[in-house]
Parts: C-alpha cells; sequence; structure tokens
C-alpha cells in the first residue's frame, strides 16, 4: 500500500510538472504573438477556410484548443467575430491541438544514429532547456526571455512526461490496471472515461499526454486507446461550455458549434468504424499502441472529422441555433469581455480598439459641435450629446477592465500600450465633454439671435480648423500608435494657444472701439476655452503615448524641457511651430 502511495504522489508531481509547463509554454508563445493573434482571427476569418487555417496556426501556437475557443466565444460576445466566422476557427483548432501529441511523441524514437540520439527528448529537453535558462537569465532583451521561457516550458514539460511515465512502469505487472484498460475496450465506457478525464484538466493536449505516458506500460492496446481519444475530443468542449456561461446567446452558440462538431464526428467515427466491425475483424485493435501512435490516431480523427464536417458547417450553424433559438429582444454585445482576459495579450488589443473607436466618437462630437455654431440644429445637438454619453460609457468600462488587466503577465509592448491607455481615456472622454460645451454655446447663440462679425467669425475659423486638424492627427495617431505623428502635435497645441490669446485681445479691441458687446464676449470666452482645452487634451494624450508609455519623463518635465529647448527633438518642435504658425494666420484687422 506504501509502494502505491509513493507512486501516485511522483505519478500527480510528474502530471503537476507537466501542466506547468505546457502553461509557460502556452503564454510565452502568446505573449510572443501578442496583440497579432487578435488582428488575425478577428480581421482575416472572412471564410470557413480561411478561419480554419487560423484556428489551427493559432492553436499550435499557443498550444490549446480551448484557449483559442474561449477567446472565440469572448470575440463572438463582443460583436468582433460572427458565429459563422468562428466555425471554421474552431475546427482548425481541433486539429491545431495535435501538435503537442507529435511533440511528446518524440519519446518513442528509437536508433543508434546521432539525429535520433538528439532528437530524443532525454537529449533535447536538457539542452533546450539549458539555452533557454541561458536566454532567460542573462539576456536582458523581452524577446530573449519569452523564448528562454518557451524551451523552459519544453524542458518542464517533457521532464513531466518523463517522470509520469517512469512512475507508470509498475502497472505492467498489475493485474487490475490490465483489466482497466480491457473495459476501456468497450466505447461507451472509453469515450465517458476520456471526456470526463478531458473535463476535469480542461486540457485535451494534457490528456491525451497521460494517454501517452500509459503507452508506456506497454498494456494500453489500440482497441482502449481510440474510445479514450473520441471521449478526449468530447471533454475538451466543457473550457468554452463553461466560458460562454453569462455571454450572449451568438457566443453560447459558439460553443454549442464547438461541441456539436465534436460529438457529431465522434457519433459518425462510432457508428462507420464500430458498425464495420461488426463484419470486418479489425485485428490490430489487440495490438500495443505507443505514444506515436496516439498521435497519428489523434491527428487522423480530427483531421477525417474536419473533412467531413466543413462542408456541412452552415448546417453545424442551424443545429446551434435550434439549440439556442432567438428572442425578440436585441441582444447586448460587450464591449470587453472578461473572456479575453484569458489571453491578455489579445485583451491589451481589444481595450485599444475600444479606446480608439471613443477617439473617434469624441472627434465626432467635436466636429459636429462646430458645425452647430455655423448653422444650427437641434438634431445635431442630440447627436453631440449621445455621442458623450457613449464616451463615458466607453471610459466606465474601460476604467475597469484596465485595471483587471494591468495585475496580468504581459510583455514591456503591451505594458506600455496599456499603461498609455490607463493614463489617456479620461483626455478622451474630456474632448466629448467640451464638445457639449461647445454645442451648448451654440444653442445659446441660436436662442439669443447671437452673430459674430465677419471678423470675428474668420478669426474662429482659423482656429476650428487649426483644433479639428489637431483632433484628427490625434485620432489617428491613437488609433495607429504612430509616434512619429504625435510628435507633431505639441507644436500644433501651442499655435493653439497663440491663438486663442489673440482672438481675445482682438475681441477686447473691438469691445473698447463699440464693433462688439459684452454678452456676445461671454459666449465667445465659452467657445475658446473649450477648443483651447481640447487642445490640450490632445497634446495630453501625444505626450504620455511619447513619454509616460517608454518609461521617460514625466509629461510637465517633458513640456518644460521641450520648450525649452532642453531635448534633442527641441529643434524639429521649434520647426514644426514655425510652420504651423504659418499655416494658421489670421487674416488683417480691418
Amino acid at each position: 500500500m506504501t509502494m502505491y502511495l509513493f507512486k501516485l504522489i511522483t505519478i500527480f508531481g510528474g502530471l503537476a510538472l507537466f501542466l506547468f509547463g505546457m502553461d509557460v509554454m502556452g503564454k510565452a508563445l502568446e505573449r510572443t504573438a501578442g496583440g497579432k493573434l487578435q488582428t488575425i482571427l478577428a480581421k482575416m476569418s472572412s471564410n470557413v477556410f480561411k478561419g480554419f487555417l487560423l484556428g489551427l496556426g493559432v492553436t499550435a501556437v499557443i498550444q490549446s484548443s480551448s484557449a483559442t475557443t474561449v477567446m472565440v466565444v469572448g470575440f463572438v460576445n463582443s460583436g468582433i467575430m460572427t458565429l459563422k466566422q468562428a466555425v471554421g476557427v474552431i475546427m482548425g483548432s481541433n486539429i491545431g491541438t495535435t501538435v503537442t501529441a507529435w511533440i511528446l511523441s518524440l519519446s518513442g524514437l528509437e536508433g543508434d544514429s546521432f539525429l535520433i540520439q538528439l532528437f530524443k527528448p532525454s537529449t533535447l529537453a536538457p539542452l533546450l532547456g539549458t539555452v533557454g535558462i541561458v536566454l532567460y537569465m542573462f539576456l536582458g532583451s523581452e524577446k530573449h526571455k519569452n523564448i528562454g521561457s518557451i524551451l523552459l516550458g519544453f524542458l518542464a514539460l517533457m521532464t513531466g512526461m518523463d517522470i509520469m511515465g517512469d512512475s507508470m512502469a509498475f502497472l505492467e505487472n498489475e493485474p487490475w490496471f490490465a483489466q482497466l484498460m480491457i473495459s476501456f475496450s468497450n466505447p461507451f465506457i472509453g469515450i465517458l472515461f476520456g471526456a470526463v478525464l478531458t473535463a476535469i484538466i480542461q486540457s485535451s493536449s494534457a490528456s491525451v499526454g497521460i494517454l501517452q505516458g500509459l503507452c508506456g506500460t506497454g498494456v494500453v492496446t489500440f482497441g482502449s486507446a481510440i474510445p479514450i481519444i473520441l471521449g478526449q475530443n468530447i471533454g475538451t468542449c466543457i473550457t468554452a461550455v463553461m466560458g460562454a456561461i453569462g455571454a450572449n446567446r451568438n457566443a453560447r452558440r459558439t460553443a454549442a458549434v464547438h461541441l456539436l462538431f465534436n460529438l457529431v464526428g465522434v457519433t459518425l467515427f462510432v457508428i462507420i468504424f464500430y458498425g464495420l466491425g461488426l463484419f470486418i475483424d479489425w485485428a490490430f485493435l489487440a495490438d500495443t499502441c505507443s505514444a506515436w501512435n496516439i498521435a497519428v490516431i489523434h491527428t487522423c480523427f480530427n483531421v477525417a472529422a474536419t473533412c467531413v464536417l466543413m462542408p456541412l458547417n452552415g448546417l453545424l450553424v442551424k443545429l446551434a441555433y435550434l439549440i439556442i433559438p432567438s428572442k425578440e429582444t436585441p441582444q447586448h454585445e460587450e464591449l470587453l469581455d472578461e473572456r479575453l482576459l484569458a489571453t491578455p495579450a489579445v485583451a491589451v488589443q481589444r481595450a485599444h480598439a475600444i479606446a480608439a473607436e471613443m477617439a473617434a466618437d469624441a472627434r465626432e462630437a467635436m466636429t459636429l459641435a462646430l458645425e452647430l455654431t455655423e448653422e444650427f440644429d437641434s438634431k445635431g445637438l442630440d447627436r453631440v450629446v449621445e455621442l458623450e454619453d457613449k464616451t463615458d460609457q466607453y471610459q466606465d468600462a474601460l476604467g475597469t477592465y484596465l485595471v483587471k488587466l494591468s495585475g496580468q503577465n504581459l510583455s514591456v509592448e503591451d505594458n506600455r500600450l496599456l499603461n498609455t491607455l490607463l493614463y489617456t481615456v479620461a483626455d478622451i472622454e474630456r474632448v466629448a465633454d467640451h464638445a457639449v460645451s461647445v454645442a451648448k454655446a451654440a444653442l445659446e447663440m441660436e436662442e439669443k439671435h447671437i452673430r459674430f462679425s465677419d471678423q470675428a467669425r474668420a478669426e474662429l475659423a482659423v482656429l476650428k480648423r487649426a483644433v479639428t486638424d489637431a483632433l484628427e492627427r490625434t485620432v489617428q495617431t491613437y488609433n495607429d500608435f504612430d509616434f512619429e505623428q504625435a510628435m507633431k502635435i505639441e507644436p500644433q497645441e501651442q499655435v493653439i494657444d497663440l491663438l486663442v490669446r489673440e482672438i481675445k485681445s482682438r475681441h477686447i479691441r473691438r469691445l473698447r472701439d463699440g464693433k462688439c458687446s459684452v454678452e456676445y464676449g461671454f459666449v465667445l470666452d465659452d467657445l475658446l476655452t473649450a477648443l483651447e482645452r481640447t487642445a490640450d487634451h490632445c497634446s495630453n494624450i501625444a505626450v504620455e503615448m511619447l513619454q509616460v508609455s517608454e518609461g521617460k519623463l514625466e509629461a510637465h518635465e517633458y513640456l518644460t524641457a521641450l520648450r525649452a529647448g532642453e531635448l534633442t527633438e527641441s529643434v524639429e518642435f521649434n520647426k514644426r511651430f514655425a510652420r504651423y504658425k504659418s499655416r494658421y494666420a489670421f487674416p488683417e484687422e480691418k
């Protein structure tokens, strides 16, 4: 009894190391891929076949079909991806997850040649681990650390596999274990066992790895391995099903498609294979199965299921709609689905996309508000208020989401992007607030029949053009994270400050000469304040992008040094300032 206890402890220790290695590898691979995952999945899955290839590629990279599927559920729930696009990605992820089994099957390599000995895990894993620790500990760049983590994860993965395999060797001579394996030859019992094991571990790759480890006992036959593998394909769906809880209907349908794909595939295989077995003697089922055979079976089943069901993807979607029917009430789509936090690099990119959308709304609000000062329209005012409310909602959602995301393990690049978003969303929201201020000034002008002189209108036209240009550049810069464009915003803001001061000076002169009234001055001051502060927020966003996200000077210190000519970019700043000052020149006073 004591021997069994210690063997069990060793087996679970090996499993722990195996799962840890998978997790380290997957997360390091994900950090290396970064936000490209969202771009690839959300924008390039236009048809089922493309989605299949992308699902295969992404899953092969992050080593987890469960992670890919949960990510897809999050995308559908957020409205980034349609259910039809998701189907192909799910099919591809089922094949991509077989890569792990092929890596683990290297343990079955036999031969005395140098290459075979080199690629055996007992040689390759320590070699890669040694390279990995050098990259991780002694080379400072994040790229090297990520590669080092991948290699160290591989070492942990293979070491855990070896520990499990060695610890399970005693089972070869245990009659009860042989009987257990024979019982799994019953397809229903084997499928149930594979499904439950995978559902508990929440990783088909890990459960396949355990099965490959059991193959070392020499007791696992094809007859018992095939049903277990079929069950593992069903069990892996549990993660997506759990991830879809609380999501909208299309997201739940996405999880349903994943489950249906595997259930239908397994059902067809059981009917055809075991049905033919009534007439054909599948003699090989009694043969001993190796780790390499497991990888072959796992891949062949998923490829065959995909080939059969890909042309029937529309049918799977219809079945998902039957299981989860539509209702009259419109579906709610979450701006920022917390399921994406499981893949932080994707979550950061999603947050950036929402922040960029928020910036575009703020720009639209200001553009509409400025148009209202020329020709008032009550519907335009309502639209400005609506956009401002929307930016408020975006800010609330982003604030909560970004705080949660800040606790995740991010790459340096993603962490800088996250910091920039944290610092700048408030500035974007304030631009929308100032748009409402401009719209209200326009309403006051309409109600009090205020019309500025031709000279004042010409001056305001120059200022509006300068502010609109600065805001347009800021939004584009924010969307693309274009640092070259960001450098052009601060000199524009400085010119806008000069324009505002000059308009105020000219207004005072007109007031003194009796060409303008005090009442007009109040409205003008409201307009000037809103436009000047809008430019200030544009400057804040650009400076945060350039400085705080790079871990350099604080914004105030940077601006002071820039204007004092103490930085290398001060020369270019002065050139741009002179160019913008010339571009936004006032007409001569009459």
